[in-house]
């Protein structure tokens, strides 16, 4: 799957599923600022793959912006991996806010 497709698989999904339950959710909440760069890279595959697909979308929207280049965001994607390797106690946003600059 590419990750374009992977882009807009997550979209989809996010559009679809709402939140669950009042109970479940609860026990769920998280917030995107607890997420460590090894929280990222230990996933693997598509679960990895959303993670920074999930990143890319909340920086996206919190820019306001609706555009974006596929080439920059596989780059990107690429050097965010490369800087949490690097420094895996990073809050995840803050290694992928900093690869966007």
């Amino acid at each position: 799957m590419t990750f374009a497709r992977k882009v807009a698989l997550l979209g989809s999904l996010l559009c679809f599923l709402g939140p669950g339950p009042a109970s479940a959710q609860d026990a769920k909440d998280r917030s995107i600022e607890q997420y460590l760069c090894k929280d990222v890279v230990r996933e693997s595959g598509v679960d990895r793959d959303v993670a920074v697909a999930f990143l890319h979308g909340y920086l996206l929207g919190k820019s306001g912006s609706s555009k974006f280049n596929l080439d920059v965001l596989h780059k990107q994607s690429n050097d965010f991996i490369e800087r949490c390797l690097d420094n895996p106690a990073e809050r995840a946003m803050d290694a992928m806010s900093k690869v966007k600059n």
